[in-house]
């Protein structure tokens, strides 16, 4: 199926997207820190620039898009079209968080990964939040 958009368009609509503060970003945000956890943002020195780091706990959280990076859920799916230029892109984001969960693990660091798709319903992810910063177990 071809664009709807024109070109100028799409490139609009593309450069919106953002990397940080997105709103599942800032929901888990908003959740850690009612819990009273207190947090860094991004930090440059760990790979992958966690979203949310708690430093002296040794943990980091990733807040990922379903679609950039592959996750096995409904908006996770590779888009049909131009799969020649999407599918290396996209499978390229998924072993980039691999690599780097696998340096943060090695480095004596504990990770949790919230999908976006996890972030509609809050009252699982408030425990899934809980129990990782509480005892590591997730």
């Amino acid at each position: 199926m071809a664009d709807k958009l024109t070109p100028e368009r799409r490139s609009a609509n593309m450069a919106k997207i953002r990397a940080k503060n997105t709103k599942p970003e800032m929901l888990v945000r908003r959740m850690v820190h009612g819990m009273g956890y207190r947090y860094r943002l991004h930090r440059k020195d760990l790979p992958g620039k966690p979203d949310l780091v708690f430093g002296p706990r040794r943990k980091v959280i990733f807040v990922h898009g379903c679609f950039w990076h592959l996750h096995d859920c409904r908006d996770g799916r590779i888009p049909s079209s131009r799969r020649d230029y999407w599918e290396p892109k996209l499978r390229r984001n998924a072993e980039r968080d691999a690599e780097q969960k696998a340096a943060l693990l090695a480095a004596g660091w504990q990770v949790l990964t919230i999908w976006e798709c996890e972030t509609k319903d809050l009252q699982p992810l408030a425990n899934r939040l809980a129990d990782f910063l509480r005892t590591g177990e997730y």
